[in-house]
C-alpha cells in the first residue's frame, strides 16, 4: 500500500470510527488565508501557521463540504488503486450528480470541487500530483537535458522550436543527465521563443524554461527539483511590474494560496534578473514603457508590505513604480533591436551579476 492510499484511508476510518462511536466526525483542516501565512526569514519561505478549522458532518454550515471532502478522498483512493490519472475538470464531472430525493448537487461548478482537493493535499499533507490529480499543461523547456518520463526517453536539446511541455505532474520524471550551468525561468513565451531561436540556452549552457505567465505547479516542481537535485542557480526573467514581481517571488518563497507545500515548490536561492524600473534608465527604455493601471499601482502598495519585499532594493523598485506610475514589458527589450536581450541585456547582467535578492 502506498503512504498515500494509507493516508486517505486513515481518513475514512477516523470519520468511520466517530460515527460507529455516536459522535459528530469532524476534520481538521489548515486554515489557507493570508492570516495564518507566515514569512520564514530562515528558511526564506511562506509557510502555514497552526490555525486550523474543524469541518462537521452534523453541521448546517459544514455538512455539504463534509460531504464534498469525502466524496474527493474516495475518488481519489480509487485513482490509487487503479494507478491512473484524472484532471481537476474530469474529477468535477465524475464527482457532479444530484444527491437521490433532492434537488441538491453534490457540485455545481468546479469552482467549489478546485479548493475541496487543495483542503485536502494540506489537511493529508501530501501534493495534490501525489493525490493522481493533474491540471492543465504550461509551460516550455529547452536545454542540455536528458530525462525519462512514463519509459520514454527525451532530449530537451533535440525538440525543436516548441521545446518540451512540461507536465503538471512531474513526479514521475527521472533525470538521465544534466548538463547546464544555471536555469533562466522567464514568464513570457515570446522571450522564451526569441531565445531559443539564438540558442541563448546552448551558448550560455543553461536551461530555459517559461512559465507562460504565472508559474504553474508542474513548471514550479521541475525547476525545484533541478535547483535542489543539480545545485543550479536560478534566475527569474519578468516583466517589470508588480504582477511581474510577484511571479518571481512566487517562485521563489512560494505562494500564499500554497504555503503548505512551499519547501516542494520553491526555490528559496532564485534570484531575480530583471526587468526593473531602474533598467529603464540604465538601458535606455524611456521610450518603450507603457503607463501603469490602478490595478498595477494597487499591487505594488500591498507588496510593498509583504515581508518578503522588505530588502531596500526590492522596496527602491516597487517606490519607482509608484511615483512614475510605468512599467515596462520584456518585448520593450526588443526596441533597442532584436538581439539585444539575447546579446546585450541577459549576458551584461549575468556577467556582472546585477541580480536582486
Amino acid at each position: 500500500m502506498t503512504e498515500v492510499k494509507k493516508r486517505l484511508e486513515t481518513l475514512g476510518e477516523d470519520v468511520l470510527r466517530d460515527i460507529n462511536s455516536s459522535k459528530n466526525p469532524d476534520i481538521d483542516i489548515p486554515i489557507r488565508s493570508l492570516s495564518n501565512v507566515i514569512y520564514d526569514d530562515k528558511s526564506k519561505q511562506l509557510t502555514l501557521g497552526d490555525k486550523v478549522s474543524k469541518r462537521f458532518l452534523f453541521n448546517v454550515a459544514h455538512a455539504k463540504p463534509f460531504m464534498q471532502t469525502m466524496l474527493v478522498a474516495a475518488l481519489c483512493k480509487e485513482l490509487q488503486e487503479q494507478k491512473i490519472h484524472t484532471s481537476l475538470r474530469d474529477l468535477f464531472y465524475a464527482l457532479k450528480r444530484t444527491l437521490p430525493g433532492s434537488d441538491e448537487n453534490t457540485f455545481d461548478e468546479q469552482n467549489e470541487s478546485d479548493p475541496v482537493v487543495v483542503d485536502l493535499e494540506v489537511t493529508l499533507d501530501v501534493l495534490r500530483e501525489q493525490l493522481n490529480l493533474n491540471a492543465d499543461v504550461r509551460g516550455r523547456v529547452v536545454g542540455n537535458v536528458v530525462i525519462q518520463d512514463r519509459g520514454d526517453i527525451i532530449n530537451w536539446s533535440k525538440l525543436g522550436s516548441g521545446g518540451w511541455a512540461i507536465p503538471s505532474n512531474v513526479e514521475e520524471v527521472t533525470f538521465k543527465s544534466v548538463d547546464a550551468d544555471y536555469i533562466l525561468v522567464m514568464e513570457k513565451n515570446a522571450a522564451f521563443e526569441r531565445l531559443h531561436e539564438d540558442r541563448f540556452w546552448q551558448k550560455q549552457n543553461c536551461i530555459l524554461v517559461t512559465t507562460q505567465g504565472q508559474a504553474a505547479r508542474g513548471p514550479r516542481r521541475l525547476i525545484q527539483r533541478l535547483s535542489s537535485d543539480y545545485k543550479l542557480p536560478v534566475y527569474v526573467f519578468t516583466d517589470a511590474d508588480s504582477y511581474g514581481w510577484y511571479i518571481y517571488s512566487v517562485i521563489k518563497y512560494g505562494s500564499i494560496s500554497l504555503a503548505h507545500i512551499s519547501e516542494r515548490l520553491g526555490c528559496p536561492t532564485a534570484k531575480f534578473i530583471g526587468l526593473t524600473i531602474s533598467d529603464i534608465d540604465e538601458f535606455k527604455l524611456q521610450g518603450f514603457t507603457i503607463k501603469a493601471k490602478e490595478v498595477d499601482i494597487k499591487r505594488a502598495h500591498e507588496m510593498l508590505k509583504y515581508d518578503w519585499f522588505q530588502h531596500p532594493a526590492w522596496q527602491k523598485e516597487l517606490k519607482l513604480m509608484v511615483e512614475r506610475k510605468v512599467k515596462a514589458e520584456l518585448e520593450a527589450l526588443s526596441g533597442r533591436g532584436l538581439k539585444f536581450m539575447t546579446e546585450v541585456y541577459l549576458p551584461t547582467k549575468i556577467k556582472n551579476k546585477e541580480f536582486l535578492p
